[in-house]
């Protein structure tokens, strides 16, 4: 194995694995970064990497553009609070920077109270795991956010597994976890893969590789069934595609279960053993035969038949779920459907089958556990970041019981994400109850901006009262600009040390080291500007840190692998066994079984019943869809999807980098072309989409492969060249999906929401010109609204509860 740092000629070579910033889930990739003078002068994959053995995605091979780029931020600035929209920004050192953050957060504390001030976080970054370790250990709040209404990204899938399983996010099976990969011994190919809303060769998901799909069907003959509205390239090379309407997954889900039970395509040995309520869950799913499900979905009978029967009849299968089950109300019933499709084939967690990761209980953690040996050990190394600042006096149990907003009413999203309700929280900045805001930290997050917030220009007026704002980033953005009074400059991946394992460790295929490769600037890492705050406000748990190193070793690593060793490993394989819950490795007390209430997998949930919800699956119709509200569906005839990924950017990052923008320029939405004709749009057009909620311009892709009646609109487009005052803020408005979206449209639960089933109208504009040609590419607001940038709605519930509007 090449050791982790060589000299080669003028070159130093790192080996290293990359997650973020730039963004990218945790993947992990391999790359050999190559050094002269302290400048990076190539990046190539690893060979050695037992995973991506030497390929990269088109970011990674960009990263040199990121890393130097002229527009990055590489110093601390500040900026007067009535300046905020203004690119009046000043240079300042580290020490006045967070001087100026902890001083506002110490009189803000003692002014209103710790809870007053929240900290936001991104998504897919590594500041995932600091911005609850901001929030908590060193402000002392219990109002983290995640701004993404209905917490659509992850969470609802998170949830699902703990509730039904206990915990250990399911992954399907390609070897990922042994240092032999296909070859080794125990592991078998899959014959039938399910990608259920999910394309893992553009995006390479949290712990699903792409790439290794296409490796198992070119040597295995692995087949896969997608269920998606598109026909993407992996669809075009799928046995069968269900090109569901939007929103309708879950009666989709249910006819599949309907189908395997009557044929006998289920395990019932395994069922009987290891699961609990499988006869209730068929009773109810007949109510769903393919019958009714194929009107609701929009796809033939007997495709439904087809595909339910190749996955049960499968030897072993997998199912690989993606963000139709978060970003939908009904989302949570459908996560039941999907989860109970794993098993009750009886292969999860087996070869070949839908792997389990053995989660925080099996002592796999590693934002919240981990430690150094056993002689430099400290007494509470393997506390979660809530008991670190209970056990050290930065907050209180009765503020965290009583203070985070929004788990009052969704106490299921409170219990596992551990965050503030992100629709509640809107709604409490701008009413000001329970009580008033009055600072934020946006780590890695950019809830103004075009990638996760729905109505942005709500946030947008409301962030910006706020007695004092910091951002924690490497390039401006509309956030930054328009609500911000200090700005750290955060180090890229290559530029700090530090640990990356897929699916955050709730499913570990192998640890990989960050090692820091370059300094640029006075960038810092997420973990260096955290301590520096925090030893300024709450010394006596801080001060123990007098590196990143420390606390990597104490809050982020095992104890069986301080960072040194992993560092020169470069990538240790987890090795995890199958069959975990047949030996104990599941569960805390180390008693086979899962760590449910029933020690069985909950096909009838004893959790969901727990919170107020119905204990078993069930399908509702979209909130927002021509059938159901007939009346603005004449004005409204189509459903847009949005969120499928670009490989060339990850969400609203990378828009700046020359070699990425050029494959991709402009927005894109993607349209039949039977309703291209129909609405006069040709390739290339630029057309106006519009929801009940506002408008957006993007370019028209004319495509066979979207399913008739359904568009889909590029998510995270801005124009990071253009103009970064308010009012323009970098473009903002003018292509960003998210205008078209409402907040507070979730299930019973509180999570979920529309961006993969909204209704719109959409029509053809005149002008092709670039962004800062306001007749061909956006939106143009009036003189007398610019400051306000509300945007006109020609319907909305009164009270912003769509359920109860329907209902009367």
């Amino acid at each position: 194995m090449t050791e982790w740092k060589r000299e080669e000629g003028e070159e130093t070579i790192f080996r290293t694995c990359a997650w973020s910033p730039p963004g990218c889930h945790p993947v992990g990739c391999g790359l050999q970064v190559h050094v002269k003078d302290g400048v990076v002068v190539e990046v190539e994959g690893d060979p050695e990497h037992p995973i991506t053995k030497g390929a990269l995605c088109p970011r990674c091979l960009a990263l040199t553009e990121y890393v130097y780029h002229e527009d990055r931020i590489v110093h601390p600035m500040k900026r007067a609070r009535e300046d905020r929209g203004l690119d009046k920004w000043e240079s300042c050192s580290w020490e006045e920077a967070t001087d100026l953050v902890a001083d506002a957060a110490r009189e803000i504390i003692e002014q209103y109270g710790a809870e007053t001030i929240c900290v936001f976080g991104g998504t897919g970054r590594e500041a995932n795991y600091w911005y609850t370790q901001w929030a908590n250990l060193v402000f002392g709040t219990p109002n983290a956010v995640y701004a993404q209404a209905g917490w659509s990204c992850y969470g609802p899938r998170i949830s699902n597994t703990a509730f039904m399983l206990g915990g250990g996010y399911p992954e399907i099976d390609y070897a990922q976890k042994f240092a032999d990969r296909y070859e080794h011994e125990g592991w078998v190919a899959p014959e039938v893969v399910v990608c259920w809303g999910k394309e893992p060769l553009r995006s390479n998901p949290d712990g699903m590789y792409g790439h290794a799909l296409i490796e198992m069907m070119r040597q295995f003959g692995t087949k896969v069934i997608c269920v998606d509205p598109r026909i993407h390239w992996l669809g075009s090379r799928s046995e069968i595609v269900l090109q569901v309407n939007p929103g309708t997954d879950t009666a989709m889900a249910m006819a599949w279960i309907y189908v395997m039970d009557k044929e006998g395509l289920v395990d019932r040995e395994w069922i009987d053993a290891w699961t609990y309520g499988y006869d209730e869950l068929v009773e109810r799913c007949q109510t769903m035969p393919p019958s009714k499900a194929a009107e609701i979905c929009g796809v033939p009978e007997d495709l439904i038949w087809k595909a339910a029967r190749m996955y049960g009849s499968a030897r072993p299968s997998a199912l690989a779920w993606g963000l139709a089950v978060d970003e939908n109300p009904n989302g949570t019933q459908l996560g039941q459907c999907l989860i109970a499709l794993m098993t009750i084939t009886g292969f999860i967690d087996a070869p070949g089958g839908t792997t389990l990761g053995m989660g925080d209980d099996g002592g796999n953690r590693v934002h919240d556990g981990g430690g150094i040996d056993a002689s430099q050990r400290i007494e509470d190394e393997n506390d979660s970041t809530l008991m670190l600042a209970l056990k050290n006096g930065i907050m209180t149990q009765e503020m965290w019981d009583t203070k985070r907003i929004g788990v009052d009413k969704y106490p299921a999203v409170g219990s596992i994400m551990w965050t503030a309700h992100p629709d509640e929280f809107l709604k409490a900045l701008e009413t000001e109850q329970p009580y008033k805001v009055h600072m934020a930290g946006f780590v890695s997050s950019n809830p103004v901006g075009t990638a996760i917030s729905a109505e942005p220009q709500r946030w947008y007026k409301a962030l910006k009262q706020l007695d004092f704002n910091y951002a924690c980033d490497c390039f401006m953005n509309p956030t930054i600009m328009s609500c911000c009074d200090v700005v750290f400059p955060v180090a890229s991946t290559i530029e700090h040390d530090g640990m990356v394992v897929t699916h955050y460790a709730s499913n570990a295929s192998f640890y990989g080291a960050q090692n820091k490769c370059v300094q640029v600037g006075e960038c810092k890492s997420d973990i260096e500007i955290m301590m520096m705050v925090g030893k300024k406000l709450h010394p006596g748990f801080w001060n123990r840190f007098e590196t990143q190193e420390d606390y990597d070793n104490f809050h982020v690593m095992r104890s069986w692998l301080p960072f040194r060793e992993l560092r020169d490993k470069v990538v240790v394989m987890s090795e995890e066994p199958y069959y975990k819950y047949k030996i104990g490795k599941l569960r805390p007390d180390g008693q086979p079984g899962f760590p449910t209430t029933t020690g069985r997998v909950e096909l009838y949930s004893l959790m969901y019943q727990n919170w107020g919800e119905d204990p078993l699956p069930y399908y509702e119709p979209p909130v927002y869809s021509p059938g159901a509200l007939p009346e603005l569906g004449r004005e409204y005839p189509l459903m847009m999807i949005t969120g499928a990924r670009q490989q060339e950017f990850f969400h609203s990052e990378h828009k700046q980098v020359p070699s990425l923008r050029q494959l991709t320029p402009w927005p894109m939405v993607d349209i039949n072309v039977y309703d291209a004709e129909t609405y006069g749009i040709e390739e290339g057009d630029w057309v106006e989409i519009s929801s009940p909620y506002g408008s957006i311009r993007q370019l028209a892709r004319v495509v066979p492969t979207m399913k008739k009646g359904v568009v889909h609109c590029m998510h995270g487009f801005w124009y990071p060249e253009e103009n970064g005052e308010v009012p323009n803020l970098y473009g903002n408005w003018k292509s960003n999906v998210n205008m078209l979206m409402p907040n507070s449209v979730n299930g019973k639960l509180g999570f979920g929401n529309t961006f993969k089933q909204m209704m719109v109208s959409i029509k053809r504009v005149d002008g092709r010109g670039g962004p800062n040609d306001p007749d061909a590419n956006g939106i143009v607001l009036e003189p007398s609204r610019q400051e306000e940038f509300t945007v006109q709605q020609t319907w909305r519930p009164a009270d912003e509860s769509t359920a109860v509007y329907l209902q009367k």
